[in-house]
Protein backbone atom coordinates (compact mmCIF):
# COMPACT_ATOMS: atom_id res chain seq x y z
CA UNK A 1 0.00 0.00 0.00
CA UNK A 2 1.38 3.37 -1.27
CA UNK A 3 1.56 6.45 1.51
CA UNK A 4 1.90 9.91 1.43
CA UNK A 5 3.51 11.81 3.57
CA UNK A 6 5.89 15.25 4.38
CA UNK A 7 9.40 15.07 5.31
CA UNK A 8 10.13 18.17 7.60
CA UNK A 9 13.39 19.42 9.06
CA UNK A 10 12.06 22.12 12.35
CA UNK A 11 14.10 23.24 15.16
CA UNK A 12 13.89 22.43 18.49
CA UNK A 13 12.92 24.50 21.28
CA UNK A 14 17.28 24.22 22.66
CA UNK A 15 17.77 24.75 18.64
CA UNK A 16 18.81 21.52 17.66
CA UNK A 17 17.39 20.37 14.16
CA UNK A 18 14.59 17.67 14.32
CA UNK A 19 13.87 15.29 11.08
CA UNK A 20 10.23 14.39 11.58
CA UNK A 21 7.84 12.38 9.11
CA UNK A 22 3.92 13.20 9.19
CA UNK A 23 2.19 10.71 7.16
CA UNK A 24 -1.21 10.96 5.60
CA UNK A 25 -2.23 7.57 6.82
CA UNK A 26 -5.83 6.68 8.47
CA UNK A 27 -5.93 3.61 10.91
CA UNK A 28 -8.24 0.94 9.62
CA UNK A 29 -9.59 0.98 13.15
CA UNK A 30 -9.46 4.11 15.43
CA UNK A 31 -7.70 3.34 18.36
CA UNK A 32 -4.56 4.51 19.99
CA UNK A 33 -2.85 1.01 19.81
CA UNK A 34 -3.74 0.70 15.99
CA UNK A 35 -2.62 4.23 15.53
CA UNK A 36 0.77 3.53 17.36
CA UNK A 37 1.40 -0.03 15.31
CA UNK A 38 0.28 1.59 11.67
CA UNK A 39 2.94 5.12 12.89
CA UNK A 40 5.42 2.55 13.67
CA UNK A 41 5.40 0.18 10.78
CA UNK A 42 5.45 3.97 8.57
CA UNK A 43 8.17 5.42 10.54
CA UNK A 44 10.63 2.03 10.06
CA UNK A 45 9.56 1.39 6.39
CA UNK A 46 10.57 5.54 5.86
CA UNK A 47 13.65 4.96 7.97
CA UNK A 48 14.23 1.93 6.05
CA UNK A 49 14.46 3.83 2.51
CA UNK A 50 17.09 6.14 3.97
CA UNK A 51 15.03 8.52 5.45
CA UNK A 52 16.36 10.11 8.75
CA UNK A 53 13.11 10.23 11.47
CA UNK A 54 13.63 11.79 14.65
CA UNK A 55 10.34 11.66 15.38
CA UNK A 56 6.62 10.83 13.38
CA UNK A 57 2.86 11.44 13.45
CA UNK A 58 -0.22 10.87 11.12
CA UNK A 59 -2.35 13.31 9.77
CA UNK A 60 -5.85 11.96 8.67
CA UNK A 61 -9.17 12.84 7.50
CA UNK A 62 -12.61 11.15 9.44
CA UNK A 63 -15.98 12.73 9.52
CA UNK A 64 -14.87 15.66 7.68
CA UNK A 65 -12.42 16.65 10.54
CA UNK A 66 -8.79 16.53 10.83
CA UNK A 67 -6.96 14.22 13.57
CA UNK A 68 -3.67 13.90 14.16
CA UNK A 69 -1.50 11.72 16.10
CA UNK A 70 2.38 11.17 17.48
CA UNK A 71 5.29 11.90 18.39
CA UNK A 72 4.40 15.04 21.16
CA UNK A 73 6.94 17.66 18.96
CA UNK A 74 5.42 16.72 15.82
CA UNK A 75 1.77 18.01 17.17
CA UNK A 76 3.30 20.83 19.29
CA UNK A 77 4.47 21.53 15.42
CA UNK A 78 1.43 21.35 14.18
CA UNK A 79 -0.59 23.34 16.25
CA UNK A 80 1.92 26.55 15.73
CA UNK A 81 2.03 26.14 11.82
CA UNK A 82 0.37 24.72 8.65
CA UNK A 83 -0.02 21.20 7.38
CA UNK A 84 3.04 20.19 5.55
CA UNK A 85 2.75 19.39 1.34
CA UNK A 86 2.83 15.88 1.16
CA UNK A 87 5.82 15.50 -1.53
CA UNK A 88 6.58 12.08 -0.93
CA UNK A 89 5.62 8.29 -0.85
CA UNK A 90 6.36 5.15 0.43
CA UNK A 91 4.98 1.68 -0.09
CA UNK A 92 4.65 -0.60 2.83
CA UNK A 93 3.56 -4.45 2.24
Amino acid sequence: MRFEFAHVRAQSTTGHEVHFALFNAKPNISTDSERQKLLNALTLAAQGAGYRVDASGLVYEEHRQIFTFGDPFVLDYLKKNRIPAMTDWIDVA
